[in-house]
């Protein structure tokens, strides 16, 4: 009896184990594990730039409010913390989903003054002035941050608007301690603000920023208690516009009261598509990277990636080839939709897709001099900062943001405490010139009074069978679009959990110039032996990007992916 009752607990315990190891190999999947642990949470997450303003949206999620409230907190903390893209000086987009599915984009992308125009940056010759575009008061578009900020809360926010400006009054009041990256930052660009900014003294001090130090803020903390006080009005009216209009004067820039005044971010429905089962909701026009990174997805999925593998000789070749064909079609066709009639359901069509692709040839790199942005039938920053957050009740905010270059024009609004972007130089600023990070652009993408700038930001959000699965987005100038395309892949073909996805080595190409930029070992010896032997170019890079994701597992939890190349931090509860 006894050794009955023993076979029966022995089957049972063969059985319990053969369950339990399906369970967790099934569970890895996209890093899917089963159980809780330090990087997966029930009721909500943010992953962001920055450890203070990461707390600070945590706070609020706690507090009771929605992933749009958190978001809005964010990106004031965002402001006093991280001063090289953190802003109310610039702008950026949103991409919105609810807990129901229904999805929304807010498009505060900045503005043309209504002094701007077409050749404005050319000598008498005709050709670009340097640096004009990017470190003079003519180089800033008309600020929308704060305007984003009211609209997002106006439509779907919950707590007081006070109670999501305060956070960051008190640490730019209060001080907080900087982190290595921030201190560094700092002293490498000291002798700009010394340069572009006679008479004043703010990120600047006595000798060198140290990992620790407190950073103090107190004129953008003033600026801060108007905005929480007086909402739209305390930055565009009264005080801050006049400090804004005294600093364009001072510097001979463009814009006025009016520019101001008649600000307004503006409600745009999300652009989506659809790679292997999953949904994509992305950003539309002015925004490039939606488009594109639909093109891109759309470009691979016929190939066996999964197969292939990660950054193998075969993967990279496919994605550097639909790189390159989709950068050159940003060049002519994308655009602010209210000046240019951007053909958007054309460039998404599978077949102009595949038609694109059909000259790729796996014997030899397709050269970039002989890609030409395509034709159809019937024509219709580097610094930025993403965050990314999910609230208890699956609200979902991805937003990427910017003020072009780290630390924008580096010109501080005297009296206000902030930076103003340089995003004018997102134009192009004459048709074949590249900017600052070497995109080429042309009539659809020109200088006009009241126009927004094209961006690369991509902001998006991943369903999987009609339910959230992944929130993502990334700072990086022109490679933001390609990074997100390759942390999608990285969970989707090969499997990588959120962590290591955001984590994993990138590589880019644009079109034009006609290289592969790659991370410091993303790809073997051999391999970019193989690649080099086919006529790829290939330099090397220190980082591209700075993905900051949210993975909603099978089991339920949001798994955080903060990207390790900066100060990115994630926090759940």
């Amino acid at each position: 009896m006894m050794i009955y009752s023993f076979k029966i607990r022995k089957s049972n315990y063969i059985t319990l184990f053969l369950t339990i190891l399906f369970f967790i190999t099934t569970g890895c999947v996209h890093g899917q594990l089963g159980v809780n642990n330090s990087n997966q949470y029930r009721n909500g997450m943010v992953v962001c730039a920055y450890p203070d303003a990461a707390q600070v949206g945590l706070d609020i999620l706690k507090k009771g409010g929605n992933a749009v409230d958190a978001a809005v907190a964010v990106q004031f903390a965002l402001t006093v913390t991280h001063p090289q893209a953190g802003n109310i000086g610039g702008g950026g987009f949103m991409v919105f989903r609810s807990k129901s599915g229904k999805t929304n984009t807010l498009d505060f992308r900045e503005k043309g003054p209504a002094g701007a125009s077409a050749n404005m940056y050319l000598d008498s010759a005709g050709n670009v002035i340097p640096d004009m575009s990017l470190y003079t008061h003519q180089a800033s578009g008309v600020p929308g941050s704060v305007d984003g900020m009211v609209e997002a809360h106006r439509k779907y926010g919950k707590l007081k608007w006070a109670d999501l400006v305060q956070p960051a009054i008190e640490l730019a009041r209060n001080g907080f301690k900087i982190t290595k990256h921030l201190a560094s930052d700092l002293n490498r660009t000291k002798a700009q603000f010394t340069k572009l900014n006679p008479g004043k003294t703010y990120l600047i001090k006595d000798g060198d920023w140290n990992e620790g130090d407190v950073l103090v803020q107190e004129d953008l903390a003033k600026t801060f208690e108007l905005i929480r006080d007086k909402g739209r009005e305390g930055f565009y009216d009264g005080i801050v516009a006049d400090e804004i209009v005294a600093e364009m004067k001072s510097g001979k820039g463009l814009m006025t009261k009016e520019d101001l005044k008649n600000y307004h971010s503006v409600w745009r429905n999300a652009i989506t598509g659809n790679y292997k089962g999953y949904k994509i909701i992305t950003m539309p026009p002015p925004s490039s990277g939606g488009i594109a990174l639909l093109q891109l997805l759309q470009s691979v999925e016929k190939y066996p990636l999964k197969r292939w593998g990660y950054n193998q000789d075969s993967t990279v070749r496919l994605v550097v080839e639909a790189e390159r064909r989709v950068y050159a079609d940003r060049s002519k066709y994308l655009g602010d939709p209210d000046f240019f009639k951007v053909p958007v359901d054309s460039l998404l069509k599978p077949a102009y897709t595949a038609s694109r692709m059909s000259n790729f040839s796996w014997d030899a790199a397709t050269p970039s001099t002989s890609i030409q942005p395509g034709t159809f039938v019937s024509y219709e920053s580097d610094q930025t900062t993403h965050y990314s957050i999910v609230d208890r009740d699956g609200n979902a905010v991805s937003i990427t943001t910017t003020l072009n270059d780290s630390f924008g024009s580096k010109i501080f609004v005297k009296g206000a405490g902030f930076l103003l972007n340089n995003e004018m130089d997102d134009f192009s600023s004459k048709p074949g010139v590249p900017n600052m990070y070497g995109l080429i652009g042309g009539k659809a993408n020109s200088i006009q009074p009241g126009k927004r700038m094209l961006s690369s930001m991509t902001p998006t959000i991943v369903e999987k069978d009609g339910k959230l699965f992944m929130v993502v987005g990334t700072p990086g100038g022109s490679t933001i679009i390609t990074s997100v395309f390759q942390t999608i892949l990285n969970v989707i073909e090969f499997n990588q959990s959120m962590q290591h996805a955001v984590t994993s080595k990138r590589f880019h190409s644009q079109w034009l110039p006609d290289e592969v930029t790659v991370e410091k070992d993303a790809i073997d010896s051999a391999t970019v032996t193989k690649l080099q032997g086919k006529g790829y170019k290939i330099t090397t890079h220190g980082t591209i990007g700075r993905v900051d994701a949210i993975l909603k597992t099978q089991w339920g939890y949001y798994e955080g992916g903060a990207d390790p190349r900066g100060d990115d931090t994630k926090l759940g509860w």
